[in-house]
């Protein structure tokens, strides 16, 4: 993973998806599982927990982006893994 804002998606200004913004979304989904690729899932946490703890510790991270993430990756997870990531962006806002 070369750095934690790089796979958060754009927001759309009108709340409707464009076409574009669906692609973005699949770049991202496919940019995600090529880094991730034969990680186990404790790795991948751990990975992503390391990398939004030092964005946020460094300034280069915001609360905007940790709600970008989770827009991003939220409706690739099933509803435990989601929860679970959830708790990690509340933590990490309040870093």
């Amino acid at each position: 993973m070369k750095d934690f804002k790089s796979y958060s998606a754009p927001t759309g200004g009108n709340g409707a998806d464009s076409a574009d913004e669906k692609e973005q979304t699949a770049n991202l989904a496919a940019a995600i599982a090529k880094a991730f690729g034969g990680k186990s899932e404790g790795q991948i946490w751990q990975t992503i927990l390391k990398q939004a703890e030092q964005g946020k510790r460094d300034g280069t991270l915001t609360n905007a982006d940790l709600d970008n993430f989770y827009a991003a990756l939220s409706p690739l997870l099933d509803a435990f893994k989601r929860q679970k990531l959830k708790q990690i962006i509340t933590k990490l806002k309040a870093i």
